[in-house]
């Protein structure tokens, strides 16, 4: 098989996203990464190339490594408030409007279900906060993507 052959039969598997949809913004990141991380795990730069070379190539070598650890090691070790078992999820429930076929759903009781409702406030917030790191960091990764070859 000639090298253009090969190059067109080049498939990336992205192993950190499950079976199902997934908007492009998360698939765009998944991929990038999973990029990466073949770059490292299987190419294993660092024993055909010597970073120490210069500077540039100094700073590239931290910075993939501090993103390859982050994107295997940090980013999937974080957890939701609303992961917690403890916390009493309300249940979803309708009711029928009167006059029509249509439903609409009743609110929970605010005070009962106290600790989720905090716990979704939280979960918004880290969501955020969580969005603007993926961002931060796939932004690194496009600025050493020079780098990435062997």
């Amino acid at each position: 098989m000639t090298q253009d052959k090969k190059a067109r039969n080049m498939h990336l598997v992205i192993r950190t996203l499950k079976a199902g949809w997934h908007d492009k913004d998360e698939v765009m990141l998944h991929a990038v990464f999973q990029l990466l991380v073949d770059f490292v795990e299987q190419e294993q730069p660092d024993k055909h190339i010597d970073w120490s070379h210069d500077d540039d190539h100094q700073q590239a070598w931290k910075e993939i490594r501090a993103l390859y650890r982050w994107w295997t090691t940090t980013r999937p070790s974080r957890r939701s408030p609303l992961d917690d078992k403890k916390i009493a999820v309300p249940p979803l429930r309708f009711e029928k409007i009167a006059g029509t076929t249509l439903s609409r759903l009743v609110t929970p009781d605010k005070k009962k279900y106290a600790a989720y409702y905090r716990a979704l406030k939280q979960d918004m917030r880290l969501e955020q906060k969580w969005r603007e790191e993926d961002r931060r960091n796939l932004h690194r990764l496009v600025e050493i993507r020079e780098f990435l070859w062997i």
